[in-house]
């Protein structure tokens, strides 16, 4: 029996809470997990976890064997990438997901400085704005923006969105432009919701160093960023969104920004990983790029 692989396949099975999704995640018939989990309780004399039809849990001595294979393992990790010389190439397969508007604004558009950079990487990218689950979708790291609350996962932060409210010139030729919050009543807005938040109404200020909320109505809410910008463009109404995203807009006059004395803060950006203590050189040089990429579009860290 392999030991390290026996760990590392009971690891994922308690990372996903199934043998079938540990099974898909790895890449191997579930019959293969089941036997590997079987053969290291034989080995062990004790039974590692509680199994039923609808739940999985560890036992106290699986518990006990958990920590002790994720330390195990993690020093594996790390030995061997202590020992790889500044010539060896970071490789192997890496698995990312990143919000929508920061894959076509910033990651897709420098892609292939970072392949010729690590030809070896072979990167798999899921573009979405919701909330992904690392463990049972088999990720490796994601990209998210606002504030961190899943303290299951470890988190690098790679800088920060400036936001800004525009509007097409021609919204604004109607509308007039927007000199204070209160003249936001009679303005209308491009309403963008998410998997997270359904409060696509809602657009953030900062004023006399409040964070302050207004609602501003509208007629129609998206939830992909390419959709939310050409409504903009098309003079729907104010869009509120990272500056990075519509720079070349701001740039040629297609956008105008309003009320750019309330902007609000600015929102972090991190990448988030399962909790490990060392990085594999393969996302550790995902995660060293794309932070040099936040900080060559002067995004703040």
């Amino acid at each position: 029996m392999d030991r390290v692989q026996a760990m590392q396949v009971f690891l994922r099975v308690v990372d996903s809470r199934s043998f079938v999704r540990a099974a898909d995640t790895l890449g191997l018939p579930p019959s293969s997990v089941t036997g590997i989990i079987k053969r290291l309780e034989k080995h062990l004399q004790v039974r590692l976890l509680n199994r039923s039809t609808r739940n999985l849990s560890l036992t106290p001595e699986g518990e006990q064997y958990f920590h002790r294979c994720r330390e195990i393992l993690d020093l594996i990790a790390d030995t061997e990438s202590s020992l790889q010389g500044p010539a060896e190439r970071p490789q192997g397969k890496l698995r990312v997901d990143v919000p929508g508007g920061i894959a076509h604004a910033l990651i897709l558009p420098q892609l292939a400085q970072f392949q010729q950079r690590y030809p070896d990487v072979y990167l798999m990218i899921g573009v979405n704005d919701r909330q992904v689950d690392l463990i049972q979708e088999g990720v490796d790291c994601v990209i998210r923006t606002g504030n961190l609350h899943d303290s299951t996962l470890v988190a690098r932060r790679l800088g920060a969105l400036r936001w800004v409210t525009c509007a097409a010139p021609s919204y604004l030729e109607e509308q007039g432009i927007p000199k204070e919050l209160v003249d936001l009543a009679r303005h209308r807005a491009v309403h963008y919701f998410s998997s997270t938040t359904r409060r696509g109404s809602e657009l953030h200020f900062s004023e006399d160093g409040d964070s302050v909320t207004v609602a501003v109505a509208g007629t129609v809410a998206v939830n992909e960023t390419g959709l939310y910008i050409e409504l903009g463009l098309d003079g729907t109404g104010l869009m509120q969104l990272a500056e990075i995203l519509v720079a070349d807009q701001l740039g040629t006059g297609a956008l105008i920004e309003v009320l750019a004395d309330k902007r609000p803060a600015p929102v972090p950006v991190s990448l988030l990983y399962p909790h490990q203590r060392f990085l594999s050189p393969a996302m550790r040089a995902f995660s060293d790029w794309t932070a040099q990429l936040f900080a060559n579009a002067g995004q703040e860290v």
